[in-house]
């Protein structure tokens, strides 16, 4: 485990994969040792941990993949493919390639770069290693200064119910393009998934939780109903702030929108509000949401109004900024 030192803001993370890890970066960024552009005396001296959620890993080809952990250890290790916003950057996909001749699945896009990833997490796995104890060590070999958390070592699926019969959300998302209606949605073996303890101690120990700007059914739930990990969060919902991954009536990217109609709730900062209060006790929205500051604080919320786009790295280290010094 991480030493705490005496001074350090400790900043936790609640991130999915694509959604969040534009913010994760930028938070990484202003780290005092994590060596950049940013003039030294803006730097921020913080202890950071990402709790990732794991409701969409899957096994495939006979590994374990972790897409919304991979994306956030390869922005950190600054080997993202950016433009994609998953893999690794310049992969190749001859393994691909290969098993598309022999007529193996390949609707799951691995590059060869990646693949490394997964056979030594897979590996240390079968081995009997922990989750969350692979995923620290993969983060040092790849020289991570921040803890890039699991939300449990326990698998937990998230399942989508469509008219074509329920599915993986990699099913749903990758192979069918998102493109079936969505009849409802479930976290499968979450009521027995327990949570990682070195996620419960950064929560007891944070100066701040973000809930990062990441699709609130797929990516953020996944996190908040392991049963320990909620309520640690509830506990600490004093210091607990979220982004809303909505502007207007449109999710920022991915099929939040979907997801959100299929439980009920209206495509709003507003639904995210009612969907988080219990967990955060402030609210980030986009400035051309500032209308809806009202009815946001109805819900028992503080509520923030800033640009939350996040189209390049500067934009990423101004909202994270925005963040901190709130």
């Amino acid at each position: 485990m991480m030493l705490y030192v005496e001074g350090m803001d400790k900043i936790v993370v609640l991130a999915g994969g694509t959604g969040s890890v534009k913010l994760a970066m930028a938070l990484y960024r202003l780290k005092s040792n994590s060596g950049n552009s940013i003039n030294s005396s803006k730097r921020q001296d913080m202890h950071l941990s990402i709790i990732c959620n794991i409701g969409d890993n899957i096994w495939m080809h006979g590994l374990y993949i972790c897409p919304d952990i991979d994306t956030i250890v390869y922005g950190l290790a600054g080997l993202l493919d950016r433009e994609r916003g998953w893999g690794v950057s310049k992969d190749t996909f001859n393994c691909l390639a290969q098993l598309a001749k022999l007529e193996g699945e390949q609707w799951f896009m691995l590059g060869d770069k990646d693949l490394a990833m997964h056979i030594i997490r897979s590996m240390m796995l079968r081995e009997g290693k922990r989750l969350c104890d692979v995923t620290g060590y993969l983060c040092s070999r790849l020289g991570i200064d921040a803890r890039v958390i699991p939300a449990s070592d326990d698998h937990i699926e998230t399942r989508i119910f469509t008219d074509a019969g329920d599915m993986h959300l990699q099913e749903f998302w990758v192979k069918h393009k998102g493109m079936l209606d969505v009849n409802g949605i479930a976290y499968k073996g979450i009521e027995h998934a327990r949570t990682c303890s070195s996620a419960l101690h950064a929560i007891e120990e944070a100066d701040r939780i973000i809930v990062a700007p990441a699709n609130p059914v797929s990516s953020i739930l996944p996190i908040l109903t392991i049963r320990g990990l909620g309520d640690a969060v509830r506990r600490r919902r004093d210091v607990c702030i979220a982004i809303s991954p909505i502007i207007g009536s449109r999710p920022v990217s991915g099929p939040a929108a979907k997801y959100m109609k299929a439980l009920g709730y209206d495509v709003s900062p507003v639904s995210i509000a009612e969907m988080y209060r219990d967990f955060a006790s402030s609210l980030v929205i986009d400035e051309s949401d500032r209308v809806l500051m009202d009815e946001i604080k109805a819900k028992g919320m503080d509520v923030y109004a800033t640009d939350i786009l996040m189209d390049d790295e500067e934009d990423g280290v101004r909202l994270a900024r925005y963040l901190l010094e709130l």
